[in-house]
């Protein structure tokens, strides 16, 4: 294939870990994966998280610096015959020249249990070792046998900064990159760019070479990109605003959702969509925020909120505008309490610190009883759906996470929770 018609992600793909960018918590210094690449001993993974984060391409310098057979699959395509195809290639890579073979699969959440159960043997027995990438949660995409095999590391989005870096790289570099055309890119379009592309590399590099060639030339016989030829490339407006500007709008919009003013709400949600911002973000703001500061006095607002962010996802712009509005006016106008958050934090401080958390014999999954009975689990519904047994730990059996409030439907949680575990709430 003429490597000019090789698209600009694929040709600027890093092919070491000094030009990898991003993912500092998995490879960088001293990092599990940085380790285990550093010592020759990486076994079989599975990287997920949203696309152009750099999962394939970790996968391929893996194998590369491992001095591995690299066979790669993507899920979509393939079938059984082409596991069991590649497993006897790798089985013959081994017994003759001892070479490991790392079997690439991209979309592998979209393999099926079939798929998946023919190549546990090989990766049990290390004929193969296996990498997944997949832009889905393997824990409940993917069948448990595969994922239990593998150590699963989740990416995040990219910087801007690395973003950034990554764009300038591509214009500078003459042999895979943009450097042998004449062009000059504003530095608003380049942080434009990495701003709005939301941490997806491919597509800034993909907006980044249809600008490139689909600008004229000048007269001076240079390509001159601005922001707004940047954000017709991207499909998406340039913003109205500068990023503190952004930042300070969101944080309005979230503490006037908090705050129960449906005006200043609804003014700041569309103020930044008409700025040009995805309206996702504002439906994914208050999908938090429903839980966080509404929470169990209304869960309704919980469900209105993820419907927003699913009629931004199905419907789009301007008909999701009506549910967007629906949901914040729910949120402003509904009775408010930050017992879930409260309750969520306790919780996770004591699961990171509590070290005698050890399970009460009647709940364990083979429990033990004496003669009396003592020990004994009790089936809540042989006692009308609820009966006094302590299902803490020792150690915690007197902690108190979840304290509901007055307001909304938690009146009611109150007499309930509270007299049946003998304590109050802390005022």
């Amino acid at each position: 294939m003429d490597e000019k018609r090789i698209p600009l992600a694929e040709r600027m793909r890093a092919t070491s870990l000094e030009e990898f960018v991003g993912q500092e918590h998995i490879v960088g210094k001293n990092k599990l994966l940085y380790r285990a690449i550093s010592t020759g001993k990486v076994g079989s993974c599975i990287f997920y998280g949203p696309p152009g984060t750099g999962k394939t391409t970790l996968a391929g310098i893996i194998a590369k610096l491992l001095n591995a057979n690299i066979e790669k699959l993507n899920a979509v395509s393939s079938g059984v015959s082409d596991a069991k195809a590649v497993i006897e290639r790798a089985r013959s890579q081994k017994q003759m020249f001892g070479t490991d073979t790392y079997l690439l699969l991209d979309e592998c959440h979209r393999w099926s249990k079939a798929q998946s159960d023919c190549v546990l043997q090989a990766i049990e027995e290390g004929s193969i070792y296996f990498i997944g990438s997949t832009t889905e949660n393997p824990y409940t995409s993917m069948t448990r046998a595969i994922v239990s095999r593998c150590s699963v590391f989740e990416f995040k989005k990219i910087s801007e900064k690395d973003v950034l870096k990554v764009l300038k790289r591509a214009l500078s570099d003459k042999e895979k990159g943009l450097g042998q055309f004449k062009t000059d890119v504003s530095e608003d379009a380049l942080k434009f760019l990495a701003f709005a592309c939301n941490g997806d590399v491919r597509t800034a590099l993909n907006a980044l070479e249809l600008a490139v060639q689909s600008t004229k030339v000048g007269k001076d016989k240079t390509t001159h990109i601005d922001k707004e030829i940047m954000a017709e490339c991207l499909n998406r407006r340039p913003l109205s605003i500068d990023e503190n500007m952004y930042y300070d709008y969101l944080s309005a919009f979230c503490k006037s959702l908090r705050g129960s003013d449906t005006e200043a709400a609804l003014y700041y949600a569309f103020r930044l969509i008409k700025a040009g911002i995805d309206p996702q973000i504002i439906a994914r703001r208050m999908i938090a925020h429903a839980s966080e500061d509404v929470g169990m006095a209304d869960s309704n607002a919980l469900l209105l909120a993820c419907c927003a962010l699913t009629s931004c996802e199905k419907i789009g712009a301007p008909e999701c505008y009506l549910a967007i509005s629906h949901a914040i006016i729910y949120i402003c106008e509904a009775e408010k309490s930050n017992s879930v958050v409260v309750a969520m934090n306790r919780a996770i401080e004591d699961a990171e610190n509590e070290r005698e958390d050890i399970v009460p014999n009647h709940l364990k999954n083979h429990p033990s009883t004496n003669k009396d009975g003592h020990g004994a689990y009790k089936y809540p519904h042989d006692y009308g759906g609820y009966c006094v047994q302590q299902y803490m730990p020792d150690s915690l059996k007197d902690r108190v996470y979840y304290e509901p409030s007055e307001n909304g439907r938690e009146k009611n949680l109150v007499r309930k929770k509270f007299s049946k575990n003998g304590f109050k709430p802390k005022k």
